[in-house]
């Protein structure tokens, strides 16, 4: 019987497919099968389960890369020249190479989803500092000198240090004419960020901005008993009418207390907006009749920020200047704020990858063309 001389690429692709199809059908039956009998396995990055819609591109690419190595092969020459010179073409061989590879890439997709079966409880003894945010929420905040509300800007850079400090106490005073707690403090990041939600300039009915009534009440919210590392970040514009603020944080700095600054706004200011439904229905101006313009007052906040051994930083339409705070408050000395308790999964992606390192080493040792040495014989060799 003579051996082939070109590549049945016709059949192999129908092979192919039909295996592609039934491997999809299995897949979705084992994984409607797991996901809803089996309750202690689950996958930490299911997200990378897109990649194995990968696979069908590639079974198109191999058909279409042997159907062009067949034509090239009867356009090189008559049969007889081939059967002397490329003997022992095999069109098993190339599929086989090519399923080793789809298994290999298929199992690695299945590794990089990180499978999890079974979990034990875990403890995680948390270290930080305590911090408190006074947050201005007077009128001043709804001027939109930064292209956005200040009230906007500042909500902005509390979201953003809720998101970069880990293992901290966080506490939120809300100040106008008068400061109240609005937020006592708090490892917990998820009610954090369920109350800067309800932040606004409407929180507070008395109007004017007590920034040093703020600094007072958040002074007061720390455990004088408590080792741990203070700090205070004061987020507002600066226009202070009612008290003396860098006397407050004199007096926090005085227990150790650190007093940061974080001004909103610009010093060529703007109007101040009257929103009524979504909609500017004016500006707001003063007993004058004049339209009242609000400006950042930098000096003050860097005052304000010397006094309490802190950095002042400057919010822009870019840029919530958190990020230098952030710098700053880790290098502060913390101590143990608590312990929690979780459930951790137990990782079984070893047992998918160990499977794809299997599949590509397959794929390698595999030849393109009948070999009369076994497998063996060749890894020896």
């Amino acid at each position: 019987m003579s051996a082939r001389t070109t590549y049945r690429w016709g059949i192999a692709a129908l092979a192919l497919i039909a295996i592609e199809v039934l491997v999809a059908a299995v897949f979705g039956v084992l994984w409607w099968t797991v996901d809803h009998e089996v309750p202690a396995f689950r996958f930490d990055r299911p997200d990378m389960l897109w990649g194995l819609l990968a696979g069908p591109v590639l079974l198109l690419i191999f058909i279409i890369e042997l159907a062009w190595r067949d034509r090239a092969l009867r356009r090189f020459a008559d049969t007889a020249t081939r059967a002397r010179m490329v003997p022992g073409i095999s069109t098993l061989r190339p599929a086989l190479r090519y399923l080793t590879l789809r298994s290999g890439l298929g199992f690695a997709v299945i590794a990089l989803a990180a499978p999890q079966f079974g979990s034990h409880p875990e403890e995680v003894k948390s270290k930080g500092i305590d911090l408190v945010v006074a947050m201005d929420v007077s009128n001043s905040m709804d001027c939109e000198d930064l292209g956005t509300s200040r009230m906007l800007a500042g909500k902005r850079a509390l979201e953003q240090l809720v998101d970069r400090l880990k293992g901290d106490r966080l506490g939120v005073v809300v100040f106008a004419g008068d400061a109240f707690v609005q937020l006592p403090l708090t490892s917990d990041r998820s009610a954090a960020r369920m109350f800067i939600r309800t932040i606004n300039t409407g929180t507070i009915a008395t109007q004017g901005t007590a920034i040093g009534a703020a600094i007072d009440l958040a002074h007061r919210s720390f455990s004088p008993e408590s080792s741990t590392g203070k700090a205070i970040i004061v987020i507002t514009d600066g226009e202070n009418h009612e008290d003396d603020a860098v006397t407050a944080a004199l007096s926090a700095a005085a227990d150790g207390i650190v007093v940061h600054t974080v001004g909103i706004g610009t010093p060529q200011g703007g109007p101040i907006p009257i929103r009524r439904n979504g909609q500017i229905q004016g500006f707001r101006k003063d007993r004058a009749g004049n339209t009242v313009v609000s400006r950042l007052d930098e000096a003050l906040l860097i005052q304000i920020a010397a006094a309490g051994n802190g950095l002042f930083v400057r919010s822009t339409g870019s840029s919530t200047g958190i990020v230098e705070l952030v710098d700053r408050i880790k290098g502060m000395e913390g101590a143990e704020t608590g312990t929690v308790q979780y459930t951790a999964h137990d990782d079984r992606f070893q047992y998918p990858l160990a499977a794809a390192l299997v599949c590509f080493l397959f794929h390698l040792l595999l030849g393109e063309r009948r070999n009369p040495d076994p497998i063996w014989k060749r890894i020896m060799a």
